[in-house]
């Protein structure tokens, strides 16, 4: 029987079974395509081998002598047990990959046995038609036929197989029909033949339009290929871009700390050198020195700040609150610097309440407003807040210089500044080009859209758009950014574990200035030595100051247990850090202590040891 017996011309590629199923499909060639396609027909060409044996076999039982009929059903059942053996074995060779080796032998096998099923039922048309009447000649006609038909989709690729399959089939019944000798007989051969012919005609076109299919496979194929290099390609550039994400994050934690520490000194001494000098000329030197250290703390931070986004340690705790409550701030900080450029600072919409988190809305606005005073050399920036439906848009507006169509989509890229800007003067050309990088992303971490408006030469507006919020009974406490006027820590020991001789000096001169009385030390070990052989019922210390980073691979986490094994758990410590590890802020907690980021601004170093001492501000 024809290896396509009784099957759709659709079934003509192969089916995923056909294929190993453990693993995935390999790549083959045109020919190999072929030859698991016709394999993957044996199931229906053994089911059809046996519906039209036994259909002759029901057809021709009473009238065929069995003597004729029992060595024809022998030479079926040899042939299907044959077709067995053999697919069997394709698809073991198949599981094990050894057939991509040899393709044309599998098809060779393929086609003999073919042909061998086609000569089978050309021997079927020649010993039963004139063995039967009406019903049962019929029958063998569509029988045969049939499998004329179901072969167009196996053998429709090799045409001359098709035309020998056809003959040896259907050739022998069209003869034997014809020697009956009748016009009857004549006219039916005469039939039969045409139908043969618009067969073949048939199996032309299908073929064409398999080759089409199968060259579309092969397309797709070298295509998927393809996208798998290409993905793995993506998948390694992804890879390379996390690992200099992450170093670049590195670089910027590690790196922050050994350039905070001589700033961190210079702002001690600084302030220590306020409060020994009172002629104007000295006080006027130190005012400019506070004020580049400053302005360095403000680069740190920008830094510090991305570092801090992409670690995961800045987290969100919204709450309602009145925008006047940082536009009151935002008026303190920036009247002074537009005043001084000759601009109108106005601030608006201060009665309206916010669903967010107060401190990034404030850390956004401060921004925007600094760009905005930076940019804009005549009229004003104006900070609003204005209610549409279920949103507030907080707008900071300037008639600056504007921000050019192809540059609005860039701006929030790190480290990206506007360029060809001559109508800023070279000293506003300041920063890293971070602050609206930090802008975006804290908007992206509240969930809160932002979006700018420009035009070149009059001036922009961002807009950040936030949830109406509920007005709360009483204000939301915003931290101050300025500590307490005076201090005295007049009686008061303070303890100092610090590594960098500047900063430790820095320190002890400050801390003695504010009337405490002070010991430092390099690292642990001395501290715990003095510690150990220090009494006390006779010495103790008011308040730990240690630095994070010391000697040895050993910390301030670890000074302030072993100095508080000696004196008491409840011996206050302040850390003083340039490090921005996310885990730092949880560690704190667990072990009652807090943080402050180097460069320490000596206002928040006195705000920090009035609250840890309980002192009140003089």
């Amino acid at each position: 029987m024809a290896q396509s017996d009784a099957v759709s011309p659709a079934m003509a590629l192969p089916p995923a079974a056909a294929a190993p199923a453990a693993e995935p499909a390999p790549r083959h060639s045109a020919l190999g395509e072929e030859v698991l396609a016709v394999y993957a027909y044996t199931p229906a060409t053994l089911a059809g081998l046996a519906a039209g044996f036994f259909m002759l076999v029901t057809l021709f039982w009473p009238s065929t002598p069995t003597a004729l009929m029992f060595p024809w059903m022998a030479l079926f059942i040899g042939l299907w047990f044959v077709r067995i053996v053999i697919a069997r074995r394709f698809q073991s060779a198949v599981k094990r990959h050894e057939v991509e080796l040899d393709w044309g032998r599998w098809r060779l096998y393929w086609n003999v046995l073919t042909l061998c099923s086609a000569g089978a039922w050309g021997l079927s048309g020649w010993l039963f038609f004139t063995r039967g009447l009406g019903i049962q000649q019929t029958g063998l006609i569509l029988v045969i036929y049939t499998f004329c038909i179901a072969v167009v989709p196996v053998l429709a690729n090799q045409p001359r197989m098709f035309i020998a399959y056809v003959v040896l089939c259907f050739g022998p019944l069209i003869v034997r029909i014809a020697t009956g000798g009748d016009a009857y007989s004549y006219q039916l051969a005469g039939m039969l033949l045409i139908i043969i012919t618009l067969t073949t005609v048939l199996a032309r076109n299908y073929r064409q339009a398999l080759a089409r299919v199968i060259e579309l496979k092969l397309r797709a194929d070298d295509l998927l290929v393809q996208l798998r290099v290409e993905k793995q390609a993506a998948e390694a550039a992804r890879h390379e871009a996390e690992v200099a994400n992450r170093a670049k994050t590195q670089f910027f934690t590690a790196a922050s700390h050994d350039l905070r520490q001589p700033l961190h000194a210079m702002g001690l001494f600084a302030e220590a050198l306020r409060q020994r000098a009172h002629e104007p000329e000295v006080a006027q030197l130190v005012n400019s020195i506070n004020a580049s250290v400053d302005a360095l703390e403000g680069l740190f931070s920008e830094l510090l700040d991305i570092t801090r986004i992409d670690n995961g340690g800045v987290e969100v705790h919204p709450q309602p609150f009145e925008v006047g409550d940082i536009l009151r701030k935002l008026r303190l900080h920036f009247e002074p610097t537009a005043f001084e450029k000759g601009l109108a600072l106005r601030l608006r919409g201060g009665a309206r309440v916010v669903h967010a988190d107060p401190l990034l809305v404030e850390r956004i606005l401060r921004n925007l407003v600094s760009n905005a005073i930076r940019y804009t050399n005549d009229g004003g920036v104006l900070v609003g807040a204005r209610l549409r439906g279920d949103k507030v848009l907080l707008q900071v507006w300037d008639s600056g210089l504007g921000i050019r169509a192809e540059e609005q989509a860039k701006v929030f890229e790190e480290f990206y500044q506007v360029p060809n800007t001559p109508a800023v003067a070279p000293h506003q050309r300041k920063g890293l080009g971070l602050g609206l990088a930090i802008v975006k992303r804290l908007a992206d971490l509240m969930g809160a859209p932002i979006s700018l408006r420009s035009e070149t030469g009059r001036g922009t507006v961002f807009t950040l758009e936030l949830p109406v919020g509920n007005r709360p009974r009483q204000p939301a406490a915003m931290p101050s950014s300025k500590g307490p006027l005076g201090l005295t820590l007049d009686g008061r020991l303070i303890v100092v574990v610090e590594d960098e001789p500047a900063v430790r000096s820095g320190l002890e001169v400050l801390l003695q200035g504010w009337g405490a009385q002070v010991l430092s030390f390099d690292s642990v070990a001395d501290a715990g030595a003095w510690a150990a052989a220090a009494d006390p019922t006779q010495v103790r210390p008011d308040l730990l100051i240690v630095d994070y980073r010391l000697e040895s691979g050993r910390n301030g986490v670890d000074a302030i247990q072993l100095l508080r094994g000696r004196f008491g758990a409840a011996t206050p410590a302040i850390v003083v850090t340039g490090s921005t590890m996310s885990t730092l802020d949880k560690e704190a907690q667990e072990k009652d202590f807090h943080l402050l980021l180097k460069p320490v601004v000596p206002n928040k170093l006195r705000a920090m040891i009035a609250f840890k001492l309980g002192v009140k501000p003089v």
